[in-house]
């Protein structure tokens, strides 16, 4: 037999659909309410005001061209907001920017080239996906050029004071040839024949006169932010004190002309252990050193209590 509902049966079931549906309703509005919210307080971001005058180097940017002062704009906005990354080169400018800044000044090289170290590797050992290897992305070709030991056992590039002499040299040469150290900057990035090249297309000797491909483009100019960053970090969102930053690690100087048959001895030997050895010199990459040619190697072994934290 054929259901047929009557009238009170078909007006039940219309308000039963009509307060479901007006439930629904009310529960998405409250849903994309509490969505706006959490998304109002959690996304909230500032633009940071850029600086009246900005310099890199002695040499001012030129921030009454639209492009200059969008491009640092762009870069200080980004430095600002990519907070994990930027805080770690905050912490660790505390540790390796004395040395750097030494080697430096002996070199005669501005001392706002630390932070093209920044822009290169956040100062840490790493590799990028060309090869470029250490603080400086050194390639192994243009290490060995400079003088580098590259090999598998020694690997130059992973020396903070000899990759830093070798930035310097680079600098020096690259400052010689174009009079200008935001140019000898920005040949770091693309190296002296793409400059040369777009200088000789465009007729145009000035960084920010010229139409590079974008990385290059923006290299300096995330330099410049991180100069302003680490520099001044309240003023960007940073709030780290100096106990905050990672401290130089004390060390001595022990010179080496023979073979080692074990770093993990040679460590004990000199009151340490084999990873805090290898922190101290990354630029030796096996656990031994043949050196059968008898060459002089400095090797850096810590200070005694070198590990106790700070403040403890």
């Amino acid at each position: 037999m054929k259901f047929t509902p009557g009238k009170a049966t078909f007006v039940i079931l219309m308000l039963i659909s009509a307060g479901f549906v007006f439930t629904l309703l009310v529960s998405a509005d409250d849903q994309q309410t509490e969505s706006t919210d959490y998304e109002e307080s959690a996304l909230t971001a500032a633009s940071y005001a850029l600086p009246e005058t900005v310099s890199f180097a002695g040499e001012e940017m030129p921030l009454q061209n639209f492009d200059t002062r969008e491009s640092l704009d762009r870069e200080l906005n980004a430095t600002a907001y990519r907070h994990g990354s930027t805080l770690l080169t905050i912490k660790r400018a505390g540790r390796y920017f004395p040395e750097i800044e030494k080697i430096l000044a002996e070199n005669g090289i501005p001392d706002d080239f630390k932070y093209l170290a920044c822009a290169e590797s956040d100062l840490a050992n790493v590799i990028s996906p060309a090869g470029a290897t250490g603080f400086w992305q050194i390639m192994e070709s243009t290490g060995r050029e400079f003088g580098l030991t590259i090999n598998k056992e020694v690997d130059d590039r992973y020396n903070l004071e000899k990759s830093t002499r070798f930035a310097c040299s680079y600098f020096k040469k690259a400052y010689e040839r174009y009079g200008s150290w935001t140019m000898a900057a920005a040949s770091y990035n693309n190296g002296f024949s793409g400059i040369s090249e777009q200088i000789g297309i465009q007729k145009e000797t000035n960084y920010y006169d010229l139409l590079l491909n974008e990385e290059t483009a923006r290299y300096v100019f995330r330099i410049v932010a991180l100069k302003l960053v680490i520099s001044d970090p309240a003023r960007y969102g940073f709030h780290v004190t100096d106990r905050d930053l990672y401290p130089p690690v004390p060390y001595r100087e022990v010179a080496v002309d023979s073979a080692v048959t074990s770093f993990e001895q040679f460590a004990r030997h000199f009151g340490t252990n084999y990873k805090i050895l290898k922190f101290l010199n990354p630029w030796l990459r096996k656990p031994y050193l043949t050196n059968s040619s008898g060459r002089g190697y400095i090797i850096r072994v810590p200070e005694k209590d070198a590990r106790i934290t700070v403040g403890s």
